[in-house]
């Protein structure tokens, strides 16, 4: 008796399922491909509206071309597509969705309405389909355009539905798509929607400097240098756009738009371009750029990544030219002043004259303790223990106490030019970074939870604009953010009132500090390890905030700072892991100059 076949035809529902999965991870993803059609289509007003984070209502309104009644039909059907005709079309795709894939696949998992008219026609259509399977088509009224609805998204796939994240986590991935596509068409009118009240109002025949003001407000959009127009190496690339000042850039990651041929992408070309192009000594500090890569079609591969995350370029060395040469010509004429800002960190006193330091250095892989036969001593690491929270890299006590200096046993404090402090021990010297011992002593101040919480109140509220993804991480934060002596108010439109900041915080910008910890929750909040990774992460981020702020450093705030560090229970290394401070013993300088 012959064996069954094993290989069979999948039902088209459980097809479309499968395909649903590649394309639609999430509501955010629905809201692209919707958007894209309405780029496609033409429209110059897209306006969007969801509700609770994507899950229960996804709508996109878009007064674009419109289908007629047949197209409506066919655009439910895999790889119906009115983008290309054949093979050789992929090789010169100009328009943002192509495949034929996202409405069938978006609709075989919601309850989904679609209604369209042209401006020719005199109705326009109606079609409903209830997770896969037709519910109905009719004439109805409608304005030119098209407008999408997807309801209950994901409700006959319960096991995808509940690998959702919370409704703020979704909203933050819905509010970054809507920042990327008003970014890439300022010219395009759009507006945003949540649980039915207005966050963003953009209106149409913006400039991209306009756009860049109403979505991230003028505080941001000051620091930024136009890439000017000019030739790209002779090659077929075309670069525009804005980066941030590296003078201006808070020491920590600003989001990065890249577009390529209007479409939100990237590739390793681009990125290791604007890695080169932006070296500065902070190298913590990584600028924001919007940058608008142009080529010929033929040039660039848009069919990369399922969800056309990631283009492929035919010559990418002439992109990372182009993105180098772009970049350097747009900071060049403010480089001297960044320069000068940047390392006159810790003046002298009053006095004195700033002396401009030399270029700090890149930091370096984490030190280990000195080849054998030295003296040198770098505070060094252990493996963080189990219970550690995600920050602590401490030097245990067993280490401390075998250390060849204690910080109580100082003679001597001078603060240099350098910016660090030099100190005398009984038998060597120490040299120490004030930036890391701030960011230890603060970080140390933020976790004790016994003490009073003192908040600073500011004379005048300061209003702090954030980019739609780190305004969601400072709602998110929100509380343990005024445990320690933050008051926020959420002003919508990702606006946020300060009213008052800790008491340590005295004097360092709030627009700055908010940013910075924003950004650091960005980078550490996916370390859940430990049961106070919230605080933990929030106390860290506020300690990096303060380190990073510019103030005097005189000999007598060098000696408050040292006796500030010698109370903490770990003051040799800041809570990244990074030292505080260096020793050299007097035996390894007599050594060393031979006496």
């Amino acid at each position: 008796m012959m064996d069954e076949p094993r290989i069979r035809l999948l039902p088209v529902n459980v097809a479309n399922k499968i395909a649903a999965g590649e394309v639609i991870e999430r509501p955010a993803s629905a809201l692209k491909e919707l958007v894209e059609n309405s780029l496609d289509a033409g429209a110059t007003q897209i306006d969007i509206a969801i509700a609770e984070g994507g899950r229960k209502l996804v709508q996109v309104r878009d007064n674009g071309c419109g289908m007629c009644r047949e197209d409506a039909l066919l655009s439910l059907e895999r790889q119906a597509t009115s983008k290309i005709r054949d093979v050789d079309d992929i090789e010169r795709i100009s328009t943002l969705g192509f495949r034929g894939e996202a409405i069938p696949s978006i609709a075989s998992v919601s309850r989904f309405s679609l209604v369209t008219r042209r401006e020719s026609d005199e109705a326009g259509t109606q079609i409903k389909v209830n997770a896969g399977t037709l519910a109905g088509i009719s004439e109805t009224g409608a304005p030119k355009g098209t407008s999408v609805e997807v309801r209950d998204l994901f409700c006959n796939v319960p096991a995808r539905r509940k690998f959702l994240r919370a409704i703020a986590t979704e909203e933050a991935h819905i509010k970054a798509l809507f920042t990327q596509h008003a970014l890439a068409h300022p010219e395009v009118g759009f507006s945003l929607s949540i649980d039915g009240r207005k966050t963003y109002q953009l209106a149409q025949g913006d400039s991209l400097k306009e756009r860049l003001l109403s979505l991230f407000g003028a505080s941001y959009a000051d620091t930024l240098a136009e890439i000017p127009d000019g030739p790209t190496g002779g090659s077929q690339v075309k670069v525009s756009g804005f980066v941030e000042r590296p003078s201006s850039a808070v020491a920590t990651r600003r989001e990065q738009f890249i577009f390529v041929n209007g479409r939100p992408a990237t590739a390793a070309p681009i990125n290791y371009a604007i890695r080169e192009a932006l070296t500065r000594g902070d190298s913590d500090a990584r600028p924001g750029v919007v940058l608008f890569i142009t080529l010929p079609p033929t040039l660039v591969d848009v069919n990369v990544h399922p969800a056309k995350r990631e283009v492929r370029f035919r010559r990418p060395g002439d992109v990372r030219e182009a993105v180098m040469e772009a970049i350097r010509g747009a900071l060049a004429p403010a480089r001297p002043a960044a320069i000068l800002e940047s390392h006159v960190a810790y003046a002298p006193s009053p006095s004195e004259p700033p002396t401009v330091n030399p270029a700090p250095q890149p930091d370096s892989p984490s030190p280990m303790p000195p080849p054998a036969g030295t003296d040198d001593f770098v505070a060094p690491f252990s493996t963080p223990a189990a219970n550690a929270t995600p920050f602590q890299r401490e030097l245990p006590l067993d280490e401390r106490a075998n250390l060849p200096f204690r910080l109580d046993s100082i003679t001597n404090v001078l603060p240099l030019s350098s910016g660090f402090v030099i100190m005398e021990t009984p038998n060597g010297m120490l040299l120490l970074n004030p930036k890391a011992a701030l960011e230890r002593i603060a970080y140390e101040k933020a976790l004790k939870r016994g003490e009073a919480v003192v908040s600073q109140p500011l004379v005048v509220p300061e209003t702090v604009r954030l980019s739609p993804a780190d305004s969601a991480r400072i709602s998110q934060f929100k509380d343990e953010l005024e445990k320690i002596g933050f008051r926020l108010d959420d002003l919508g439109m990702d606006t946020w009132k300060v009213d008052a900041v800790p008491q340590m915080m005295g004097g360092v910008s709030a627009q700055r500090a908010i940013s910075v910890i924003a950004s650091d929750m960005a980078e550490a909040g996916a370390k859940r390890g430990a049961a106070r990774w919230r605080e933990d992460v929030t106390a860290a981020a506020v300690a990096r905030a303060i380190a990073r702020s510019s103030r005097a450093l005189t000999a007598e705030g060098a000696r408050s700072l040292v006796k500030e560090l010698s109370a903490c229970e770990i003051p040799y290394v800041t809570p990244r892991g990074k030292p505080v401070v260096i020793f050299t013993s007097k035996r390894e300088l007599d050594r060393r100059f031979g006496l």
